[in-house]
């Protein structure tokens, strides 16, 4: 039988300085048995996504690396990007790839937080398949507030959060320097998801925001009759969505998470995206995949844009023109695609 396989995937607050970005990858590929796929800083965002892979112990050891690295690196007191955020580590999910269940990465993360626990006094979150109840499942949700206002969090002031989501699972619950640098610190377990990021030909994010508030699956609050609110269902399934601008680049993007992919393949996110933008006579710019995708969900796209083609490569390649994904940001499939890139950096 093939070794257990798992995949780590890390969203740090620092997406600009690129020499902090590399000092705490350095850690991660100096643990014996971890494997960088991926790093991706996003200078608007002021983030960026590493993917690391190998077995479970040697996964969770480089998670803990990265997390003690970004703590000592990282200052959350200086960060301003348009990503929303509330530590260092923003998140750090553990994924099941292969001979791995989703209980095992469960427990890979609550270890992570304990160990991390033990040598640092910061605030730690568990979340996805690791939270310690249902209402702090949804990452979303237990960073509702951000950074911004997290003392006041903490600090028994006013806060959104109820006593279910308020307080980290472990670590510091009071608001000290040290806290005011790392922020709050979250680790979970969860499916992969594809982050997938649709480019708006717009300065700014008006038409971006609007597209993102349709198909996000939660949808909207719209006025009633009455005078009050009423949420309306969003258009695509099993779909996180919002618009940010990208000034660097001069457009915005409907930035989402594709939780299932087969619920919503990354074709049907782009084409819905397309229609909406025309509502608005804007254009799209080509797409974006942060981190890494499943082979299946390119194949599946190839093949909605190319009908006639049948091999792998000619359907990766139809799929990457279709979406546009080497329009604004640089797509490699052999770094992009998991199969693709774990054939060629992963050893059974």
């Amino acid at each position: 039988m093939e070794s257990k396989l798992v995949e780590c995937v890390p969203n740090i607050s620092e997406g600009r300085d690129l020499e902090k970005i590399a000092r705490i990858v350095d850690v991660v590929e100096a643990i014996d048995g971890c494997t960088v796929l991926g790093v991706e800083p996003d200078h608007d965002y002021h983030r960026t996504v590493i993917t690391f892979a190998g077995e479970p112990d040697a996964v969770m050891n480089g998670a803990v690396a990265l997390i003690e690295a970004s703590i000592l690196e990282l200052d959350m007191r200086q960060h301003k990007g348009e990503h929303p955020r509330m530590g260092v580590v923003d998140v750090c999910p553990f994924v099941p790839l292969r001979n791995t269940t989703m209980e095992e990465c469960a427990d890979l993360a609550r270890q992570t937080v304990h160990i991390v626990n033990q040598r640092h006094d910061v605030p730690l979150f568990l979340y996805g398949a690791a939270a310690s109840r249902p209402e702090r499942t949804v990452l979303s949700h237990l960073r509702k507030g951000e950074y911004e206002q997290f003392q006041a969090r903490l600090s028994g002031g006013d806060t959104i959060h109820t006593d279910h989501t308020r307080m980290p699972d472990l670590g510091a619950t009071e608001w000290t320097e040290t806290v005011a640098k790392s922020g709050g610190i979250t680790v979970g377990a969860r499916p992969i998801l594809v982050a997938y990021n649709v480019n708006v030909d717009e300065r700014g994010a008006k038409v971006s925001k609007k597209i993102g508030s349709i198909v996000r699956s939660s949808g909207r609050l719209l006025k009633s009759d009455g005078g009050g609110k009423v949420r309306s269902r969003g258009m695509l399934t099993s779909v996180q969505g919002m618009g940010v601008p990208v000034d660097e680049l001069g457009i915005s993007q409907v930035s989402m998470n594709l939780l299932d992919v087969d619920a919503c393949p990354l074709h049907v996110a782009f084409k819905t995206c397309e229609s909406l933008a025309a509502d608005h006579d804007v254009s799209l710019c080509g797409s974006e995949v942060v981190g890494l995708v499943p082979l299946q969900a390119m194949l599946d796209a190839g093949l909605f844009f190319d009908p006639e083609a049948s091999d792998d490569r000619t359907l990766v390649t139809a799929a990457m023109d279709g979406l546009g994904l080497n329009h604004h940001h640089r797509f490699d499939p052999h770094e992009h695609i998991i199969e693709w890139a774990l054939n060629s950096e992963v050893k059974p």
